[in-house]
């Protein structure tokens, strides 16, 4: 198991039971972790820097915005979309990609204002 059955909270004085424990479920901690690595890279992160903007994004512009190949930001964009992270839609002969998840994305906030210079 990932977690003790029981934990000392923060002022030292109490435990809590292990249903009270932040991602105590053992499929939480994997959901958690494959969606944490593959954020990780810094080309999927700045993609999903883009993304979390909150419009659509084509391929192509992602290509012109990230300033890679194409066939590496497809590469890219095939993990985080395996891993459930973005949603796609096909419209004739582009694709459009956004952050398919509201968690993914009140995350990416998150990380913006602990991250980002100037917010």
């Amino acid at each position: 198991m990932a977690l003790s059955e029981k934990q000392i909270d923060h002022t030292g004085n109490s435990e809590t039971s292990k249903e009270q424990l932040f991602l105590a479920n053992e499929k939480d901690l994997y959901i958690a972790s494959r969606s944490l690595k593959a954020m990780g890279h810094p080309l999927r992160l700045k993609i999903l820097c883009i993304l979390a903007e909150g419009t659509e994004t084509s391929v192509q512009d992602l290509v012109d915005l990230v300033g890679t190949s194409q066939s590496n930001i497809s590469q890219h964009l095939s993990i985080l979309r395996d891993k459930g992270i973005l949603a796609s839609r096909k419209d004739a002969n582009k694709v459009y990609y956004r952050i398919g998840d509201d968690k993914i994305l009140a995350l990416m906030e998150t990380m913006r204002e602990a991250f980002c210079s100037g917010h």
